[in-house]
């Protein structure tokens, strides 16, 4: 290793499902030249009992939170405990990444900020959606063209229990249309579901700043493909389907930890951190505000 042990952030990750398990991947393999080398995996958490994972042992939270060569986690668990889980390792001075969203309240997420920044640490939300091919090339598209009104309609299999309500499991969809049209405005939501079927439709109307209608679908059941169907109409054309992109050469997940390790290595300007910090706050309110009015 190039680096002296002095500089490197020693990390824990808290959770290993496919997440979980592609982050000790990467951080055993980081992208050569990038800060992603500046982050070293030092022990895993798991409910299970688990044998070693890629030669990286397990630890319990106890541990990890007190360990001083410790000084980040990867929070890789199911929805409902990630508000938990930040909070304890903030409060032990530790900096944190969480895979999205990081609590299932607009407060909660708000508390959770104001911890971070009482103790001068980094809190990183991952979007890996906003990192895809597939997802840049919609924006390159949609770049310079003036909304009429559009729809983004997900399909996907049941999801467990642990998610959270769909505003909140489904916040990546809603963070799209929030990067590609700015911020919106929630005009009214439903909720269709038989849980003896597994089966859920949410429907979220929104609008734009220009008062535009955006509508967003969350439907999820057995028989349903995973699938992102959007009809975007503009002043000059109609998009009916998400432009086809390679695959990018570097992983989602490993994109994500270039873009947290610089943040940790005080590479990302206060301006680019507060912008991210706003549109996520945003992102989670909507979803508060849909959630109830589908409960209401």
């Amino acid at each position: 290793h190039c680096c002296t042990p002095e500089n490197m952030f020693g990390a824990v990750v808290v959770g290993v499902g496919t997440a979980g398990s592609v982050r000790i991947q990467d951080m055993l393999a980081p992208m050569a030249g990038s800060p992603a080398e500046k982050v070293a995996v030092k022990g895993f958490v798991s409910r299970r009992k688990l044998d070693q994972q890629q030669e990286v042992s397990q630890i319990s939270v106890e541990e990890a939170v007190q360990r001083e060569d410790i000084h980040v986690a990867f929070i890789c668990t199911e929805n409902l405990s990630h508000e938990d889980n930040i909070r304890a390792f903030l409060q032990a001075g530790k900096h944190v990444c969480v895979e999205y969203p990081m609590a299932l309240s607009y407060r909660a997420a708000m508390e959770l900020w104001d911890l971070a920044q009482k103790k001068g640490l980094i809190l990183h939300e991952e979007h890996i959606e906003l990192l895809s091919e597939d997802f840049k090339a919609l924006k390159r598209e949609v770049k310079g063209k003036v909304l009429q009104e559009g729809t983004l309609h997900f399909t996907g299999g049941p999801l467990k229990l642990n998610f959270g309500f769909p505003a909140f499991s489904g916040i990546a969809r809603l963070t799209w249309l929030v990067e590609l049209f700015g911020n919106l405005s929630v005009t009214g939501a439903t909720l269709e579901a038989d849980p003896d079927k597994n089966y859920f439709k949410m429907t979220a109307k929104l609008k734009t700043s220009s008062d535009r209608t955006l509508t967003w679908i969350e439907e999820r059941g057995p028989a349903f493909p995973r699938a992102k169907n959007i009809n975007f109409q503009f002043d000059s054309c109609t998009l009916t389907r998400i432009p086809a992109a390679p695959r990018g050469t570097v992983g989602l997940f490993m994109q994500d930890l270039v873009q947290f390790s610089a943040k940790l290595l005080g590479q990302v300007s206060p301006e680019e951190i507060q912008k991210e910090k706003l549109r996520v706050l945003h992102c989670l309110e909507l979803a508060e505000r849909i959630q109830e009015l589908c409960q209401s």
